[in-house]
């Protein structure tokens, strides 16, 4: 158990923590919410003794292990992925070295009566159960399971560490916290480098964790689906609920209406009481009774109402300058990446004042695409054009990342502004919640909230008109998600949102775009149009690459040059009553195929989610009878769309 006992600290004049109390049991599983900069990461940083409160003290048992994945990592030089992620297995090794020691000694001793040698064989029992505990003899499987289950495959286990990027390596330093097992658990924003697999797997994962876990994160659905309590952390205070992200939402709201409601009764209360006291007093005959009945007010306790931090960024979007009529023209364009080929001859046309979603599965070209149309990166063949007078903005997925973390938030932005906006300076900061001695702050002592509002801000320092956004809500606390959103609603250029993100994209766009297969997607309407021609049930189903349902809707146009030609529509054909008999029958016999495919391949990706499932012998041959479910699942389908379509143009 870790106990926090009146936890108080200051940065300057502001209290960041006012006599906080909280206790962490064995098993719990605690998500920590609060605004950005409100001190979640900070409090962890306490718990796991990195920082030092000013008052108060955090004890938990001495035996008691602790692991923190925090945001700033820096893995060390000149070892493999598998090597660094071995690194976990330090006190297994200990532990194996103790008892070769432990076991070579008591084979010599022969005082087999005395208190010492009984100790010996205490320690030696107690070792074995230890190093039982933690898994010893299976490191190595147990290192390809956890890091094939955070992404990685199996031609990366032996390449550098430094060979992959600040994303890819959270992944190996959260690969060697699951590894350890430690007691208790703290996470902050792991899910932000993973792609969707990933983070079901680590839900999986953390769901059966035999420890406690605290986490940090702004990913509703990973909240509700890890954590069974929830602590907010706002204004200096922490308010602890029994209970997971969404239904705290419901008995925050509920608890503070029904403190305003006691708040005001007794508002209400006082008032009446006071405004007896006066008369009474005004009264010889009734002073005394005033008197008295004053004394007892004084006794009552007040109900205070808890502060709310309301404060919110304030961001408004240059207008845009007026572009040409076609803004990103792409045509046959393909990208490799070595013999990986990501985009295949795929064609994009973006007018002016169009507003695109792109979603997928992570590794299918979003970001790529993204890159190559703000030339961040190059096409491999194809063309691709920007039209007349396209000034460009440019958010990128790590694009907090990339502040230099040395100098200042004020000179951060002095950097990026162009000479006419120095003067305006600190009052953009202050519209971002960066205000008086907030913009002396280095950019290494801010939170990644607070890196990415300040990375925003220097978005906003010139105009564009070709908006490019890819995974903005990354670190943005729900408020901060919802401000943005809607600078966005109210943004008048042309635009390019990359997203996994169903909330934050409702509304937003009136293109979505999906990869998949190498191809484009082209969907009329925003995400939840796409969803449902796609018969999807969410983000997720998109990103794990489900298959979608049979739909009549899916207007969809696959851009590549291998594209079929748009369908003409021909006169119904005549069907004799044996040639109906036999579609029907077809139609029919597809759809029980792709009914009994999906549920086999629901039941095996269920299996798949089981750590347990990548040690079995047979997991090769299992992979391939899986990939080879899909691919019938596939032929299925078009069986199923063939039979439908001759039916359907038959008029039956």
């Amino acid at each position: 158990m870790i106990t926090l006992n009146d936890i108080s600290l200051k940065y300057g004049e502001r209290t960041l923590f006012d006599r906080v109390n909280l206790v962490i049991a064995e098993r719990d599983k605690v998500g920590l919410v609060g605004r950005n900069g409100a001190g979640k990461s900070t409090l962890l940083k306490i718990i796991a003794g990195n920082i030092r409160p000013d008052e108060g003290n955090v004890s938990m048992p001495s035996s008691a292990t602790l692991g923190f994945l925090h945001q700033e990592i820096e893995l060390p030089r000149g070892r493999t992925v598998m090597d660094e992620a071995m690194t976990a297995f330090e006190e297994i090794q200990r532990l194996e070295t103790r008892l070769e020691e432990l076991t070579e000694e008591i084979g010599h001793r022969t005082d087999y009566e005395s208190d010492a040698y009984h100790k010996l064989l205490e320690e030696l029992d107690s070792l074995n159960h230890r190093l039982h505990i933690l898994g010893g003899g299976s490191t190595v499987a147990e290192a390809e399971k956890v890091l094939k289950g955070l992404g990685f495959k199996d031609s990366d286990m032996d390449r550098q560490t430094t060979e992959f990027s600040g994303g890819w390596q959270m992944r190996v330093e959260l690969a060697k916290m699951l590894l350890s097992q430690p007691d208790f658990l703290l996470l902050d924003e792991p899910t932000n480098h993973l792609d969707i697999e990933s983070i079901i797997w680590l839900e999986n994962f953390l769901q059966d964790y035999p420890g406690a876990v605290i986490v940090i994160s702004h990913d509703k659905q990973f909240l509700d689906n890890v954590t069974k309590r929830t602590v907010e952390v706002e204004l200096g205070q922490v308010y602890d609920y029994k209970a997971p992200y969404s239904k705290y939402m419901e008995l925050r709201a509920d608890r503070r209406e029904k403190q305003m409601a006691a708040y005001q009764n007794q508002q209400r209360m006082l008032a009446q009481k006071e405004k007896t006291i006066n008369r009474f007093m005004a009264k010889a005959t009734k002073t005394k009774m005033a008197q008295s009945m004053q004394k007892q007010l004084d006794k009552i306790e007040r109900i205070e109402i808890e502060d709310v931090d309301a404060a919110t960024m304030n961001l408004r979007f240059p207008p845009a300058p007026r572009s040409g009529q076609v803004v990103v023209n792409v045509k046959h364009l393909s990208k490799k990446y070595g013999d990986l080929l990501v985009l295949d001859k795929v064609d994009l046309k973006l007018d002016r004042g169009d507003r695109v979603a792109f979603v997928g599965q992570n590794g299918q070209g979003k970001t790529t695409l993204a890159k190559i149309i703000v030339d961040e990166l190059q096409h491999t063949s194809g063309e691709k054009e920007l039209g007349y007078n396209v000034s460009l903005g440019y958010y990128a997925q790590n694009q907090s990342d990339t502040l230099d973390s040395k100098i200042t938030v004020l000179e951060t932005m002095e950097h990026y502004s162009p000479p006419e906006m120095r003067t305006r300076l600190r009052n953009i900061l202050g519209a971002f919640m960066f205000s008086g001695e907030d913009v002396e702050k280095k950019v290494s002592v801010l939170s990644g909230g607070e890196r990415a509002r300040l990375a925003l801000a220097c978005l906003l320092l010139r105009p564009f008109n070709l908006l490019v956004l890819d995974e903005p809500t990354n670190h943005l606390d729900m408020l901060s998600k919802d401000v943005l959103k809607q600078a966005l609603m109210e943004y008048d250029g042309t635009m390019i949102v990359v997203s996994h993100d169903r909330e934050f994209l409702n509304a937003l766009t009136n293109r979505t775009i999906e990869f998949r297969d190498k191809r484009l997607h082209h969907y009329i309407g925003d995400v939840n149009a796409f969803l449902e021609k796609r018969a999807l049930d969410n983000m997720r189903d998109v990103e794990i690459g489900k298959t979608a349902k049979p739909s009549e809707n899916s207007n969809v146009v696959s851009t590549s040059a291998s594209s079929p030609a748009p369908v003409v529509e021909e006169p119904l054909k005549i069907l004799s009553h044996e040639e109906r008999k036999k579609l029907l029958r077809a139609v029919s016999n597809a759809e029980k195929k792709i009914h009994r495919l999906e549920e086999e391949i629901a039941a095996f990706e269920k299996k798949m989610a089981d750590p347990t499932f990548y040690e079995k012998p047979d997991v090769q041959k299992q992979m391939e009878g899986y990939q080879q479910k899909k691919a019938d699942l596939n032929k299925a389908m078009e069986d199923w769309e063939t039979a439908s379509m001759e039916l359907e143009m038959a008029g039956g």
